[in-house]
């Protein structure tokens, strides 16, 4: 394994195969404890692919680097889908929540809730582009879509909702209803989900045209789409969006569970440049890297959006036992921290001019550490390949046509120049 003290940034280290006995064991283990569907799930994407999909087991994770249960060392290039902004087990998130398991564990959410929690909500309000800004918090980022769309609907009493091909913004029933990234998804619970969502394809404001009318409360759409491809939209786009939304009494919600947080070089995606709105949406979802590796995600709007909340009765009609956990909480604290006082939103558009540099010709899309190459061949068994001289990816993609960058925006530079050098390799082969 590599040593204690390079660890975090050491290039690859292989020395079984993958996965190796010991992983080997744990997942004969897994197959007879999980739910079925993920094995079988794994077994179709072998055969479709014609390369192995057995896991490696993570043991360790430091840093842009994890271990799996043989000692068997791989980079990073998915953040553990974006959740390490700040890399895995980073000493300040650790500290905090040492720290606050030393003192508090639990509190009672919204009834009596904790210090650290109070801290977070206001840290998030003040940073937020809302004037005035009001602050939910959840555990993940579907939980977030889901507190966005409740409020779009008790705003504005409507229950229709527009959303785009090749969104994806989770699989809770509320945000599984919106998901555009496969019907296949949406399918097996069709009869279950709200059935007044509507698809436009994305990048083309137009479309909503014919869609909005006075039953749609609420547009949700990514400022770059992740998990649909590292789609970025044309230029206008979401101000367009924005407009036609605003036209019609709808409310704008703007997921930025994997774009914000300086993942793309700016604290909301949304708000950037030429791309950007022309003002602040009404909605916006945050989560992934926003806990440091914790589960905590947060909706924020304006108070003239959440005040519709009022006082239901006084009965708490949106709440959850672990919604502003003190742990989660103190590790958000400690993140946000890191993000702002390292430069780390400077730092990921500074690696992905490197990278760009380094892979010459081949398509890159997205901005920021979040990118999807285009290797123009089918992308998993590429993505075995890579996993086996080690480096971890993800393909990304309705048609999983490019393999996802999405690493910590700690990433030392040689990691992603082997990357791109062992990604440039196997496609020459």
């Amino acid at each position: 394994m590599a040593d204690a003290e390079t660890l975090g940034a050491s290039l690859p280290q292989i020395r079984t195969a993958l996965p190796g006995p010991v992983a080997s064991a744990l997942v004969d283990t897994l197959a007879r404890a999980e739910s079925p569907a993920f094995t079988t799930r794994r077994a179709r994407r072998a055969e479709s692919s014609g390369a192995p999909q057995d896991p490696i087991v993570w043991a360790e994770a430091v840093g842009a680097n994890v271990v799996d249960a043989d000692g068997n060392v791989f980079v990073d290039l998915t953040g553990g889908f974006g959740v390490a902004g700040v890399g895995h087990r980073h000493p300040k998130v650790v500290d905090a929540v040492q720290a606050q398991a030393g003192r508090l564990l639990h509190a009672l959410g919204d009834l009596h809730p904790s210090d650290v929690k109070i801290r977070l909500l206001e840290r998030l309000a003040a940073m937020a582009p809302q004037e005035d800004a009001r602050v939910i918090l959840s555990l993940s980022g579907s939980d977030a879509v889901t507190t966005a769309l409740k409020s779009a609907a008790i705003h504005t009493g409507r229950p229709g909702i527009v959303a785009f091909d090749g969104g994806y913004h989770g699989l809770d029933h509320g945000p599984l209803a919106a998901c555009g990234y496969s019907e296949g998804f949406r399918a097996p619970f069709a009869e279950q989900l709200n059935p007044h969502v509507r698809f436009a394809p994305y990048g083309d404001a137009s479309a909503l045209d014919a869609l909005l009318d006075d039953s749609v409360g609420a547009v949700i759409v990514e400022a770059i789409q992740g998990r649909g491809g590292c789609r970025v939209p044309p230029d206008g786009f979401l101000g367009e969006v924005q407009a036609r939304a605003r036209a019609n009494g709808s409310l704008l919600i703007v997921d930025e569970i994997m774009t914000g947080l300086y993942r793309t070089g700016v604290p909301f995606a949304s708000m950037h440049g030429s791309a950007g709105l022309d003002g602040p949406p009404d909605l916006i979802c945050l989560g992934k890297g926003l806990g440091g590796g914790l589960p905590v995600s947060a909706c924020i709007g304006s108070l003239s959006v959440l005040e519709a909340w009022g006082d239901p009765g006084q009965v708490a009609i949106h709440t959850g036992t672990f919604f502003g956990h003190p742990l989660g909480a103190a590790a958000a604290l400690a993140s946000l921290d890191v993000l702002e006082g390292e430069q780390l939103g400077e730092r990921a558009l500074a690696m992905e001019r490197r990278l760009r540099t380094r892979l010459g010709d081949l398509p890159v899309r997205g901005r920021g550490l979040l990118l999807g190459v285009v290797p123009g061949v089918p992308a998993l068994p590429l993505v075995r390949r890579l996993l086996e001289r080690g480096f971890l990816a993800i393909p990304a993609g309705m048609e999983a046509e490019v393999i996802q960058v999405l690493p910590a925006l700690t990433i030392d530079e040689r990691l992603l120049d082997a990357f791109a050098d062992a990604l440039l390799e196997e496609l020459d082969r």
